[in-house]
């Protein structure tokens, strides 16, 4: 039942109940206090009492009965011989007093308690016995208004902080009616941010910013799943069309031309999911589960300069020195795959590779001749399915996802990459990562 209570109610009866507790323990000590307090007071005064007749006795004698203007109906005193016998008495009593330690009784005759204190005075003895009738008086006039005060203390309590966490919990109500009109077709909604720089107003700020991941997040995937249905369209078609030609005219194509297009087509189809998959788990969350270890940055490098000479392309390698950085031994030979390759697919004649170590870093380095990449557009590249020469991508077998594919390990690696004008002419690619 509590955990479904509202949090203003619970609140509620929680500020209640410690208030409850505080005021009753408070008003109880309050009262033992007081009690103490009085009876300590009239107490003293008893021994006063009872020292003063002690030396009134061992100075002038016995002190009369009667004609004590001092004597009331709340001290009464007996002065006893050494056998125990009373000799004198502030007024008749129907026993004597009890002589034994101080302390309180009843006395037969007598509705209120009384405090008994002895005194010495020689061959006597004084015994005074005083009337408690004020403490319980008092008491009584203290519990009175602390039993009316604490209870509407208490309701005034209960309405201040239901009035105070219903107006707190305004703005959070709010935000919960807007979320609740949020879906995924309406991501572009934010909820209200209240005035006040406060917990709420944090809360509200990340939700929105939250949305705004979500609406971005979900773009991206409406434009990756077109894209991806685009590019792989692309090869089906081609295909397909090869394959209806064969079948429409059966001498047109030869079983080789038949077979070689279907299998360029295909090589095309199987490289595009193999790069849409690469991706998926790069940017997925297990990319920062697999295992890392340290890898050689320049031998990966080397490896892909003999790889893309033998396209008889010219490769530059002598600026590749040492490098080791901690990571995806399979993710970062991809990085440095696909900066190859696009530096293949675009320069006429010359590739260059460097690799350097620096302040605590591992710099790689890819440059080409080719036309370059305009200014405006180097961001762009790093999208994916941009590709800013349809035409060549296609026929080179681009799908524009390895640049993208590049930034994603780079990223996930805690590492960078640009792209600026190289000294070749073309694109000059310069990834930085975290030295091992």
């Amino acid at each position: 039942m509590v955990e479904r209570a509202s949090v203003r109610l619970r609140t509620t009866v929680l500020a209640v109940a410690v208030m409850a507790v505080a005021l009753i323990v408070g008003a109880v000590t309050l009262v033992l206090m007081a009690r103490s307090s009085l009876r300590g007071g009239i107490e003293t005064a008893a021994e006063e009492r009872a020292a003063v007749l002690a030396a009134q006795i061992q100075t002038s004698g016995l002190p009369s009965a009667a004609g004590d203007d001092d004597d009331d109906d709340d001290v009464l005193w007996q002065v006893r011989d050494g056998a125990g016998a009373v000799v004198r008495s502030s007024r008749p009593l129907a026993a004597p007093l009890p002589a034994g330690p101080s302390g309180q009784v009843r006395l037969p005759g007598q509705d209120d308690p009384f405090v008994i204190v002895t005194g010495d005075a020689g061959a006597y003895t004084v015994v005074v016995a005083a009337s408690l009738d004020e403490v319980d008086d008092a008491t009584g006039a203290l519990v009175t208004p602390l039993a009316i005060g604490v209870p509407l203390v208490l309701m005034l309590v209960g309405g201040v902080t239901w009035l105070v966490v219903t107006r707190a919990l305004a703005p959070v109500e709010r935000i919960r009616r807007e979320v609740e009109e949020i879906t995924g077709e309406r991501l572009d909604r934010r909820v209200p941010e209240p005035a006040s720089r406060d917990e709420v107003h944090r809360l509200a700020r990340t939700m929105n910013r939250m949305l705004a991941r979500l609406e971005d997040s979900r773009e991206r995937q409406q434009r990756f799943v077109a894209d991806a249905s685009h590019e792989l369209r692309s090869p089906l078609a081609g295909i397909r069309q090869a394959a209806e030609v064969a079948r429409s005219h059966p001498g047109a194509l030869s079983e080789g031309e038949l077979a070689e297009a279907v299998l360029e087509e295909s090589g095309r189809m199987e490289r595009l999911v193999e790069q849409l998959l690469l991706l998926t788990r790069t940017g997925g969350a297990g990319a920062g589960a697999r295992p890392r270890q340290d890898v050689d940055v320049d031998d990966l490098a080397l490896a892909e300069a003999r790889r893309v000479r033998r396209t008889g392309l010219t490769v530059d390698s002598s600026g590749v020195g040492a490098g080791r950085v901690r990571g995806d031994r399979s993710a970062l030979a991809q990085v440095v795959r696909n900066l190859a390759d696009n530096g293949a697919r675009h320069a006429r004649t010359t590739v260059a590779v460097a690799v350097s170590s620096r302040a605590g870093r591992v710099d790689l380095v890819v440059e080409d001749d080719g036309a370059g990449i305009p200014e405006d557009q180097r961001e762009r590249v790093f999208e994916r399915f941009v590709r800013l020469d349809e035409a060549r991508a296609r026929d080179d077998g681009g799908s524009g996802l390895g640049l993208a594919i590049v930034r994603e390990i780079v990223g996930a690696h805690g590492g960078t990459v640009t792209v600026t004008r190289s000294a070749l002419g073309g694109a000059r690619f310069e990834v930085r990562l975290p030295a091992s």
